[in-house]
């Protein structure tokens, strides 16, 4: 797609002609109705939700749309849920503090994002995800207090919007993973930059990979090239779920039939959870404190446009 871009004005990109539209700071980035100029291409809407790609709305394309609403009843208080959030909007806070507008991609039920609206008010706060089900409930969630957007996150249709653009067990899903990090890389304005969380170790890998519709595991330091290669430099990078990886390994050697795995994953005793949840909060405060664990069941990755200063 060939992007006709003045400058680097924030601009919404039209999927049928590549022109870019200059967006002001008092309206949403895709809003409702909105038609390019130059060719008057207009993006359909479903439940007032702009739809940049119908023909794989609600499909079971990278995650399968039906889990989203059991994903909503674990979230809320689920020990690996709940630390995972403390650890992303501290990041967030740290390296990013001056950021006004964030977009998550692939927000699903909308609870990080609910977690990053509570951090401060944004000027700009964009949800977006391939399954309008998905938006639904994360548009009851956050209400008002975010923009909600259906999309194929390899290409994002913005140019110099967002200071910072998060993806949260994203990537595992999709093969052309280097597409979405390019297209973050386009949509970031300045020195702004991505926070990345994604599952490590293919050894690891299980029927609950599978029932996620994960298509891979990352290896330690693939993640990091593959984000340096789309332009950003590394700023932050550490595991997670470091000290619960022994029980994540015997409980994949358990084998737990495919249909059940997520169930068994993420429905305990709730002893069991508030046990588990204790320990990973104990690790967020360790790995904020400057402990980073080079094994865990997840990789944790802060990055900048490579003219970004970094922080220490």
């Amino acid at each position: 797609m060939q992007v006709q871009i003045k400058m680097d004005l924030p601009s919404r990109i039209c999927p049928n002609c590549g022109a870019g539209d200059e967006v002001a700071d008092d309206e949403a980035v895709w809003p409702a109705g909105w038609a390019c100029p130059l060719c008057s291409h207009r993006i359909e809407l479903h439940d007032n939700i702009p739809i940049f790609a119908p023909a794989l709305a609600d499909t079971v394309s990278g995650m399968d749309p039906g889990l989203f609403a059991q994903l909503e009843s674990w979230e809320s208080d689920n020990f690996w849920f709940v630390p995972r959030n403390r650890l992303i909007t501290n990041l967030l806070a740290r390296y990013f503090p001056a950021a006004e507008n964030f977009m998550e991609v692939g927000c699903g039920s909308g609870f990080v994002l609910s977690a990053i609206s509570n951090m401060k008010p944004w000027r700009r706060l964009v949800g977006s995800e391939l399954h309008p089900s998905a938006l639904s409930i994360a548009r009851a969630r956050l209400g008002h207090h975010a923009e909600f957007v259906q999309l194929d996150a390899r290409a994002i249709p913005a140019h110099s919007v967002f200071d910072v653009i998060g993806a949260f067990d994203v990537l595992e899903h999709v093969e052309d993973d280097a597409a979405i990090l390019a297209a973050m890389y386009q949509a970031i304005r300045g020195t702004g930059g991505i926070v990345l969380a994604v599952p490590q170790h293919p050894w690891l890998w299980s029927n609950t990979d599978e029932a996620a519709l994960h298509v891979r595991r990352y290896r330690r330091g693939e993640l990091e090239r593959k984000v340096q290669a789309a332009g950003f430099r590394i700023l932050f990078s550490a595991s997670y779920t470091a000290l619960l990886l022994p029980l994540m390994a015997a409980s994949r050697l358990r084998r737990t039939p495919k249909a059940d795995s997520l169930r068994a994953q993420f429905e305990l005793p709730t002893f069991v959870n508030a046990a588990l949840r204790a320990v990973l909060q104990f690790e967020v405060s360790l790995t904020l404190g400057g402990v980073h664990f080079p094994a865990g069941g997840s990789r944790v990755i802060v990055a900048a446009k490579t003219d970004a200063p970094a922080r220490r």
